[in-house]
C-alpha cells in the first residue's frame, strides 16, 4: 500500500506528535492530514524548508509540554465529588459524563477540552473512581473523582425509612410504660372523693324540701 512521508504540525493521536516526521498512508495523508493543514509533505525538494519548520514546531511543543506539566502540578490535589439520584445498590438515574467533569473542572478554574478527558463510558453507578485528564501528548494527569447518592452514600430510600423506625420505636416504649402509673391512680381516687361528696349533697335536699310544706 502506497505511503508518503510527512511533517506533522499537530498531535495526532496514534500518529505522533508535533514537529515529528512520519510515514502514513497516501490516502489518509492526501484526503485528511493534508487538506486541514495539519501536516505538510516531506519531501526532498523542501528539505531545507521542512527542517525550519520542524525546528519551530518542536521548540512550540517542548513550550506546551512544559506548561501542561506546570498545570499538572498546580491540579495536582484537585478531587471532584458529584452527587445524584441513586437507587438501590448504588445505580444513578442518570449519569456523570465528561461534560460534567470538565464543567467542574472549570468552576474550578481550569479550562479542560472535555475531548481531552478519557472517560470511554459515562459513570452509571455510586462509587470511587480516577479519570485521565490528557493535558499533553506526554502529560496525563489522574483525578480521583467520587459519585456519591443524594444525601449521602446510601441509597435515598434506605436513608429515609431506617431512622423513622427507630424513631417510632422509641417513643412507642415510654408511652406504653406510664400508661399503668397513670391509670392506676385515676381508678382509686375516683370512688373515694367523688361518691361521698354526692350522697352528702343529696341528703341535705332530702330533708329541705319537705319542712316548707310542713308550715303550710
Amino acid at each position: 500500500m502506497a505511503s508518503t512521508t510527512i511533517l506533522l504540525r499537530e498531535d495526532i493521536e496514534a500518529v505522533g506528535g508535533r514537529g515529528e516526521i512520519v510515514k502514513v498512508k497516501a490516502g489518509y495523508a492526501r484526503n485528511y492530514l493534508l487538506p486541514k493543514g495539519l501536516a505538510t509533505l516531506a519531501t526532498k525538494g523542501n528539505v531545507k524548508q521542512i527542517e525550519q519548520e520542524r525546528s519551530a514546531l518542536l521548540k512550540r511543543a517542548a513550550e506546551e509540554r512544559s506548561t501542561a506539566e506546570a498545570q499538572k502540578d498546580q491540579m495536582g490535589s484537585i478531587e471532584l465529588t458529584f452527587e445524584r439520584l441513586a437507587g438501590e445498590g448504588g445505580t444513578l438515574f442518570g449519569s456523570v459524563t465528561s461534560m460534567d467533569i470538565a464543567a467542574a473542572l472549570q468552576e474550578k478554574g481550569y479550562e479542560i477540552d472535555r475531548r481531552k478527558i478519557a472517560l470511554k463510558d459515562a459513570i452509571k453507578e455510586t462509587g470511587e473512581y480516577t479519570v485521565k485528564v490528557k493535558l499533553h501528548r506526554d502529560v496525563t494527569l489522574e483525578v480521583p473523582v467520587h459519585v456519591k447518592a443524594e444525601g449521602g452514600e446510601a441509597a435515598p430510600e434506605k436513608a429515609d425509612k431506617k431512622p423513622k423506625k427507630e424513631a417510632a420505636s422509641a417513643e412507642a416504649a415510654p408511652a406504653e410504660a406510664e400508661a399503668p402509673a397513670d391509670a392506676a391512680p385515676a381508678e382509686e381516687a375516683a370512688p373515694a372523693t367523688d361518691a361521698a361528696p354526692a350522697a352528702d349533697a343529696e341528703a341535705p335536699a332530702a330533708q329541705t324540701e319537705p319542712a316548707p310544706a310542713a308550715n303550710n
